[in-house]
């Protein structure tokens, strides 16, 4: 039922478009945490390492702890800057501002904060929705950004993307909704894990655990949802910023999982940007640091590397 879920999804976006390391922990040795108060929210972040700065962006599901193994090798030869998306992790829970936008005010805040100036990005997830409103917003400030498996709203076929019954979750949110998870944000969280992945069982009991006790503080779910709640008004956003400005001119690494978005990921990002090459998470679904670390961190190395 997974894989047939998957080949529609990717059945979709084609018909609508013309032609090894292990589960990690979750401690960034060598990192300062620090809150940082901006734009209407407290962002929780973790940096470290020296060198050209990279940003990580994490998406539902998770918080930025997903990033460990990247930001372990990164931060060999480069300053990596990891927050929490505003209502998830370790940050804060305000009442509004889920719009992506918002959002990229508040990486925006995080970099000025720390010092820094020209920054790569990689995300996942609805991390994908933040840094192209990121990319949109502060051109000068993205060097290259890497976005990996999921789409973001208004670029390429979404409204076809919306039709997926997978992705029936967008639309789930509201008090009811809240009531029937409280308590039981495991088992809502399990269906994520488990059915957008290749092979559950990568994904962690440990992680599991970890992430189920984050999501259950108070104003996480509520949170999470209004970041699904907010998905018409970035598609808004995005396709008005499209029209105004054209896609983004910046390198763009597209990476799908193999038994995900694969290549799909490539295909609908070019209706955002200009310069897209394509990658392939060998052996993974959703989950990449999860089900397949090791190529992630490579795949995403090299392309950050070139150029420099």
């Amino acid at each position: 039922m997974r894989a047939l879920a998957h080949a529609l999804l990717a059945s979709l976006l084609a018909f609508a478009l013309p032609a090894a390391a292990t589960a990690q922990g979750f401690e960034f040795a060598g990192f300062v945490k620090r809150e940082i108060a901006t734009n209407g929210a407290t962002i929780h972040v973790r940096s470290g390492g020296t060198g050209p700065t990279v940003v990580l962006l994490h998406g539902y599901g998770e918080t930025g702890d997903m990033w460990v193994p990247l930001a372990a090798d990164l931060a060999r030869d480069h300053t990596v800057i990891v927050p929490d998306l505003r209502g998830l992790g370790l940050s804060s829970k305000p009442a509004g501002g889920f719009d992506k936008k918002t959002q990229a005010e508040d990486v925006e805040g995080v970099l000025v904060a720390l010092g820094a100036q020209r920054v790569d990005v990689v995300a996942h997830d609805i991390g994908n929705m933040v840094a192209f409103q990121f990319a949109a917003r502060h051109p000068e400030r993205v060097r290259r950004m890497v976005l990996i498996d999921a789409p973001v709203p208004g670029v390429g076929p979404w409204e076809e993307i919306l039709k997926n019954p997978l992705l029936w979750h967008f639309r789930f949110g509201g008090p009811d909704m809240e009531r029937l998870v409280a308590g039981r944000e495991r088992i809502y969280l399990d269906r994520f894990w488990n059915e957008f992945s290749a092979t559950p069982a990568r994904f962690s009991e440990a992680a599991r655990v970890h992430y189920a006790k984050l999501y259950a503080l108070p104003g996480a779910m509520h949170s999470g949802f209004a970041q699904f709640a907010a998905f018409d008004q970035d598609a808004i956003d995005n396709r008005a910023f499209l029209a105004a400005s054209g896609r983004l001119k910046l390198p763009i690494l597209a990476l799908g999982g193999e038994k995900s978005f694969g290549p799909m990921m490539a295909t609908v990002m070019r209706s955002g940007g200009e310069d897209v090459t394509e990658g392939i998470v060998p052996d993974s679904g959703h989950w990449i640091m999860e089900e397949s670390p090791g190529a992630t961190v490579k795949l995403v190395r090299d392309f950050l590397s070139r150029g420099t």
